[in-house]
């Protein structure tokens, strides 16, 4: 017996039900997908308030803890732009790459890697970038692969005061440079920062009108990175009598002459001096300064934070906040990053997650690689794979457990590339010929626990943590040889570099 028109018709409706119903449930599966707003910072060290530095005024920052779970014990993999930043995107360390300097892209060692954003992009996200996420600049390129659409860069002056620029030195990449610092009577918005910010809320209140596409937004903001300039009110928000000086001025005893370095990137700067030490008055000021600048900066997430808060979505979007490396501010008598001491080596991470903890701080090693990881066990996608970085989304929902108990991070000098693990005492550094089977030409070790300032190598005088750490570095795969490109001729570990500023 044939069906009728009515039963035709029945099953129509029930297949057009079934579409209807088919399609509600993808869209709000793809509403659930919680956004990722990501926040990387310039040069930025722990020297915030939720950190415990009692002079620093960062109350955007400190309030952003207040809702995420705080990171004591992060660490970068390498204390350099390019390849700390290829770090966060890639989930691949610097010995991995084979990359250790500014100009060689990433594609050239992994042309087939899948980056953070691309991974997301993959699950259907929107991947946008403002300001400085990946590195741009010494011959290195953004990868226009990793967004959604072209990543967008603020066009801006780097200073404002006729002063700053009166006297100039002649740049050995990038032009010429004039004061360390400037402190202008002028709006935020003058500066890079205010205006990535502002592009930022634009992004939210665009993303707002649509809720049923997950984003994910990187916002990359330059300061505190040199020069060290920020309007005059947040200048004003310090006494500088009562700014931390360095408690420690020389070189660690015993560590070798080639581990340590004389603050290159501060010095291409006109007022800074070429050579020598840098006195009490001029590091003072530059403290000043750094500072000021992180103030600034905060205040600009701050506007990003309100209108994150303000478009409705803050219930279901994961926050990270990440400084992609420390700095020295004249401990050791050493300014900038590019060595493997604490204060290049350590960086402020946070993580507020829909549901997880919040207001708690976590004892965790992590490193930047963990960071991509993380961010997809937390929104919920498939694991990315042949990454170096583990997950530690658990911590992040419970700050009691940990992911890992130690971590990796390097830095080169002259032909060798000095490989560190930190544990919860101890740091060693073993430095050698990468790639080459050669033995180590030498070992730092520093006991934090004794000599939180370190200022003495005891390697000679502990062999068996030397040994005891050595077998932790042996666990992970021999550091590859800088790759020689086109792009890094002279920038290799060993090799002359070209002159320029290191980012």
């Amino acid at each position: 017996m044939q069906d009728g028109p009515a039963a035709s018709r029945s099953r129509g409706a029930m297949h057009l039900r079934q579409i209807f119903l088919f399609l509600f449930a993808a869209a709000t599966a793809q509403a659930a997908k919680p956004n990722v707003l990501m926040i990387c910072v310039d040069d930025l060290k722990p020297t915030l308030g939720c950190y415990g530095d009692v002079v620093a005024q960062t109350p955007n920052i400190d309030r952003l803890a207040k809702r995420g779970v705080l990171f004591e014990k992060a660490y970068c993999n390498q204390a350099v732009c390019s390849p700390s930043r290829n770090a966060l995107m890639t989930s691949l360390r610097p010995q991995t790459l084979g990359i250790y300097e500014l100009m060689t892209n990433f594609r050239k060692a992994a042309p087939n890697a899948v980056t953070m954003t691309q991974h997301f992009m993959a699950q259907g996200y929107k991947a946008e970038g403002l300001g400085k996420i990946l590195h741009v600049g010494h011959g290195n390129t953004d990868d226009a692969a990793s967004w959604s659409v072209p990543s967008w860069k603020p066009k801006a002056t780097t200073y404002v005061n006729e002063e700053s620029t009166a006297v100039t030195r002649e740049a050995k990449v990038g032009g010429d440079r004039g004061w360390a610092t400037e402190k202008a009577d002028t709006a935020d918005e003058t500066y890079a920062d205010g205006l990535i910010a502002r592009e930022a809320v634009k992004r939210l209140e665009a993303a707002a009108k649509k809720p049923d596409q997950p984003f994910f937004l990187a916002v990359g903001f330059i300061r505190p990175h040199l020069p060290f300039v920020s309007p005059k009110k947040y200048w004003d928000l310090y006494d500088p009598a009562k700014l931390p000086m360095p408690q420690v001025k020389d070189a660690p005893q015993g560590a070798p002459v080639y581990a340590g370095q004389p603050g290159g990137e501060l010095r291409q700067y006109s007022d800074m001096p070429q050579t020598g030490p840098i006195d009490d008055a001029t590091t003072r000021h530059l403290i000043h300064g750094y500072y000021a600048a992180t103030s600034y900066m905060d205040a600009q997430l701050g506007l990003v934070l309100d209108a994150l808060d303000d478009s409705g979505l803050a219930q279901n979007t994961i926050i990270v906040f990440w400084g992609d490396h420390g700095w020295h501010l004249g401990d050791h008598g050493m300014w900038c990053k590019h060595t493997n001491y604490e204060q290049a080596a350590r960086i402020p991470v946070i993580v507020a997650a829909p549901g997880a903890a919040a207001g708690v701080q976590s004892a965790s090693f992590i490193e930047t690689v963990d960071l991509y990881p993380t961010l997809s066990d937390l929104a919920g996608l498939p694991a990315p794979q042949g990454l170096d970085g583990k997950s530690f989304a658990a911590v992040v929902k419970d700050p009691a457990l940990k992911t890992r108990e130690s971590v990796i991070h390097v830095y080169p000098r002259n032909n060798l590339l000095g490989r560190a693990i930190r544990t919860d005492r101890y740091r060693l550094v073993e430095w050698k010929k990468p790639g080459s089977g050669e033995p180590a030409d030498a070992f730092e070790l520093y006991d934090y626990q004794e000599d939180p300032l370190e200022t003495k190598n005891l390697a000679s005088e502990r062999p068996e943590v030397v040994k005891e750490l050595t077998a932790i570095l042996a666990t992970h795969p021999e550091a590859k040889p800088q790759m020689k490109t086109a792009a890094a001729k002279g920038g290799a570990p060993g090799k002359k570099k070209k002159k320029g500023k290191k980012n």
